[in-house]
């Protein structure tokens, strides 16, 4: 696999880009599209992880691994620290 070019790339990520838009009505804070060497991915960032595993049902796996010729593997993450230099600070998440 090799990575794609950044205009084809971008061009993926503006067509699937309305779904997780209309996923912010049901938790999705933002979602970070991944482009490397290994293929393609997100991180998504989700209000809650029951929310995210509200989406990240076993239907949406067959559907993913449909259009892309793979099984994809979430992994869900704990962040208790955030550091947010934009805003200048280190916050402690309270959830």
């Amino acid at each position: 696999m090799t990575k794609r070019p950044r205009d084809a790339a971008v061009e993926a990520a503006k067509k699937s880009a309305p779904t997780y838009t209309a996923l912010g009505a049901k938790g999705l804070l933002k979602k970070y599209y991944l482009n490397g060497e290994a293929g393609g991915g997100g991180v998504y960032l989700w209000a809650s992880e029951a929310e995210a595993r509200a989406w990240y049902t076993p239907d949406w796996e067959a559907r993913m691994e449909a259009a892309f010729g793979t099984r994809p593997i979430v992994t869900y993450y704990d962040s208790h620290v955030v550091v947010d230099n934009e805003a200048d600070q280190v916050r402690i998440e309270n959830s």
